[in-house]
């Protein structure tokens, strides 16, 4: 199904995808932790942009202004990787797009792999002998928008399964350092030549879990709990700030949401306070 040496003069846009919550991470923005002096967004744009892709759709909020790219974003938000395809399918207009995640920790050599193959059914991505990477992948368009419209709720929390498993899409097994992806601390201090610590980590489907346990311990009803805004909140202070103050700006906004009263409300808007601090933050120098 794959042959060597793909077509250059067939046109090519990308969707790129950028807009988790970066659960594992304690809510930091992923696509933009530095790796070899780049960020990985920036790296995973100039290797789309170094295989002569036309144009560059972000699927995230604004988190680079100084990058070439259109930013488009599911509606509601942190709807997952198909919701974001789907919403930004209207910007591309070439014959065939890119679908690349921005926690690749190497998309510059994942990208050459991929575009020395050629499309011969519906698409192609790479493999990592285990399974298919189809967010390291090259479609044809038109068949990838057929995909996406048989979707219900514009592909929120859809599988890739469910957008491409339809699809006649040739997996091209390579080594596994070119789909290596990262999602926690210690994937990011490997990748950077650093010793592997604690690789103790949380992931997102726990956190329910976690959530339960907490609330049954301390008494706590449904809905005491924000999970997403926590998250949201961690992010933005991590981002803005530091990623030390993160847990510490989360455990401040439990102090003044209790001292409020504590209801879901004073919750909300206690953590509002604190990401809008953590927006305008700068260093402590000004506003003294």
């Amino acid at each position: 199904m794959v042959t060597s040496g793909a077509d250059a003069a067939v046109s090519a846009d990308a969707i790129l995808l950028a807009g988790g919550r970066g659960s594992r991470l304690g809510g930091a923005v992923k696509p933009l932790l530095a790796v070899r002096g780049t960020t990985l967004l920036a790296a995973a744009v100039a290797a789309v942009r170094a295989v002569g892709v036309d144009r560059v759709v972000v699927a995230a909020p604004l988190l680079d202004a100084g990058l070439a790219v259109d930013w488009v974003r599911e509606d509601p938000p942190f709807g997952g990787p198909v919701a974001g395809i789907v919403a930004a399918l209207p910007r591309v207009g070439a014959a065939e797009v890119w679908l690349l995640a921005c926690d690749l920790a190497d998309p510059g050599a994942a990208v050459t792999a991929l575009a020395a193959v050629e499309i011969l059914g519906d698409g192609v991505c790479l493999g990592d002998g285990e399974s298919a990477q189809w967010l390291i992948g090259r479609y044809r368009t038109d068949a990838l928008r057929q995909a996406a419209s048989l979707l219900p709720d514009r592909g929120r929390d859809a599988s890739m399964r469910a957008l491409l498993g339809r699809l006649e899409v040739a997996v091209v097994p390579v080594a596994a350092a070119l789909t290596r992806d990262i999602d926690t601390w210690d994937d990011l201090n490997d990748v950077r030549g650093g010793t592997m610590t604690d690789s103790r980590t949380l992931p997102p489907e726990a956190l329910n879990d976690w959530s339960a346990a907490l609330a049954e311990r301390f008494g706590l009803a449904d809905g005491d709990i924000p999970i997403s805004l926590v998250l949201d909140l961690a992010r933005d202070v991590a981002n803005d700030v530091a990623r030390p103050a993160a847990p510490l700006s989360a455990f401040v906004a439990g102090l003044v949401a209790g001292r409020a009263g504590g209801s879901p409300a004073d919750t909300e808007a206690a953590i509002a306070a604190v990401v809008e601090l953590a927006r305008s933050w700068d260093g402590g120098t000004t506003g003294r």
